[in-house]
């Protein structure tokens, strides 16, 4: 029993002792401020601080993946980011661009073989909803608040959600509201110096396009090649077209749906329509409104435009024009273009879908993190966006009445025209810089404004994984046997259709078609699109 009391008492005494000791730490804490870690000051340095808990002690080289051709300074650009780059990330950066030659399938094997890529645009035309589905970019969610909690906060959180594609944030979206709806760009000197019709649909731009051929014979009508020969499939030439849910575009495989009726999925392909638009496009080849060799040339529609060969484009977006109106001006002063908006016919227009312009990391990427930190600087900070949207300020580009973009030189002399990168999905809209003639652009979205109604297509995310043979084989087929139709290159139109048809259907049309459709149905149904 002593020893039991004893033993007692002892355990006592040290928990007293434990707890005296602990209020005596806590004390001193409060007495003596010197004993506790210094606070940390915030640096005086103007240069933007690191994002919190990115680690940027080893320095990285990361590849940067653009679409189209490099501008002629881009050496000199790519210079002056690197210098800040180095010193606020330790980073460098190697901007790359495919050119528009076989993009698409460079496009494709950047993201299956493993080719180290760290950041690459994506769109809904370069696939990026099937890119996401069969798993070629990171999942940024996480990401984000770490390595570009400034960017994060910047992009709208319904923004965010809009390009998610199976629950997962894949791409950074642009947050600049635009339209990229098309319309026809054309010589408007040249039509009023011959009293040429204004060219709204298919009568109109006939008309038009045999006055430049009667009176231009220098001239083609139209800047038509394989990136043109879509022609009028998304315009307003004939009245089903008018109500086409893509409005900047076409859906896959040669199917069709109506705004109105998105429960309703038909094909154009073999269709009465489609041979009536084939014979209209062989009698404009016939008339010679474009070249014969249209199919293997290498320039773009704009370039034919701004070169003087042609005197129009088919089908191409505001943004678009008004860039090719500013070259224009700038090389051939008593030159004029004139836009014409198929929305204006439509009656409609559908905004730009987040998901039109981005930039993803794809599972190749070494550095996803320092990738997101850069591309936070593109986006947010004026010094790297000016840089990379409209060169250097005094050598390539100057700002006129205090807002306004003006280029230095000519298209010539200019090695860096504004957006010479193909910044679009950079865009900041707080330090965007537009040309004079873009308010005319501007006064149009306005219009637009009026008209605008939901996208319902690009939300929908196509999983190719069950005919992904046969849509290879498909495109083959298409532009083997369906480009040629398309610039009027085949004699006999109507067998000419026939035999694509047969080709494609041996290709697998019909079980593309089949499934593809049995996915938007479920897409439709679940997601209430009416």
């Amino acid at each position: 029993m002593k020893t039991r009391k004893i033993m007692a008492i002892l355990l006592v005494l040290c928990m007293m002792i434990t707890v005296f000791a602990a209020c005596s730490n806590n004390n001193n804490n409060a007495v003596e401020p010197t004993t506790a870690p210094k606070p940390v000051v915030e640096d005086s340095d103007p240069a933007p601080a690191e994002p919190q808990g990115l680690d940027i002690s080893k320095k990285v080289e990361l590849e940067f993946w653009m679409l189209g051709g490099a501008p002629k300074d881009l050496p000199k650009i790519e210079a002056e980011i690197n210098k800040m780059a180095l010193e606020e990330l330790n980073a460098t950066v190697k901007f790359n661009f495919t050119t528009w030659t076989d993009w698409e399938q460079k496009y494709r094997l950047m993201l299956t073989s493993g080719q180290k890529v760290d950041l690459i645009f994506t769109a809904e035309w370069t696939q990026y909803q099937q890119y996401a589905k069969q798993g070629a970019f990171m999942a940024l969610d996480d990401l984000l608040p770490v390595a570009s909690p400034k960017l994060y906060e910047f992009v709208p959180q319904e923004m965010w959600d809009a390009v998610r594609v199976d629950g997962k944030i894949q791409t950074v979206p642009a947050t600049w509201k635009e339209y990229v709806t098309t319309g026809i760009v054309y010589r408007e000197d040249l039509r009023k110096k011959h009293n040429l019709p204004i060219p709204i649909d298919a009568t109109t731009y006939e008309q038009y396009m045999a006055g430049i051929k009667a009176n231009e014979p220098t001239i083609e009508p139209m800047a038509n090649g394989v990136n043109a020969s879509s022609v009028f499939h998304d315009g307003a030439h004939r009245e089903t077209q008018k109500d086409l849910i893509v409005s900047n575009g076409v859906l896959p495989y040669g199917l069709e749906i109506l705004y109105k009726t998105p429960e309703v999925v038909t094909s154009y392909y073999g269709s009465p329509e489609q041979l009536a638009d084939l014979k209209l496009y062989k009698s404009w080849a016939d008339q010679g409104f474009w070249s014969r060799n249209a199919l293997t040339r290498q320039d773009s529609p704009q370039d034919l435009l701004l070169s003087g060969t042609a005197a129009s484009i088919p089908a191409d977006n505001p943004n678009r024009y008004n860039e090719t109106l500013i070259k224009i001006k700038a090389a051939h002063p008593d030159w004029d273009l004139g836009y014409s908006a198929f929305p204006l016919q439509r009656g409609y227009a559908i905004p730009v879908h987040p998901i039109h312009n981005g930039f993803a990391i794809p599972k190749s990427s070494e550095n996803p993190e320092r990738a997101l930190a850069f591309y936070e600087k593109m986006v947010t900070d004026k010094r790297y966006n000016w840089l990379t949207e409209y060169g250097v300020e005094g050598t390539n580009f100057e700002v006129a009445e205090g807002k306004y973009y003006k280029m230095l030189g000519t298209t010539e002399t200019n090695g860096f025209p504004r957006e010479a990168m193909q910044g679009w999905a950079w865009r900041n809209p707080e330090f965007q810089l537009y040309d004079k003639s873009f308010d005319s652009v501007l006064a149009m979205f306005a219009e637009f404004d009026k008209m605008a109604v939901p996208d319902k297509y690009l939300s929908f995310a196509e999983d190719q994984s069950a005919y992904q043979a046969e849509r290879a084989a498909l495109e083959q087929v298409e532009k083997q046997y369906l480009q040629p139709l398309m610039l009027g290159l085949v004699p006999d139109v109507e067998k000419g259709l026939a035999t694509f048809l047969d080709k494609a259907k041996e290709a697998g049309l019909e079980k593309i078609q089949a499934e593809w459709t049995k996915q938007w149905l479920v897409y439709v149904t679940e997601n209430g699109i009416k």
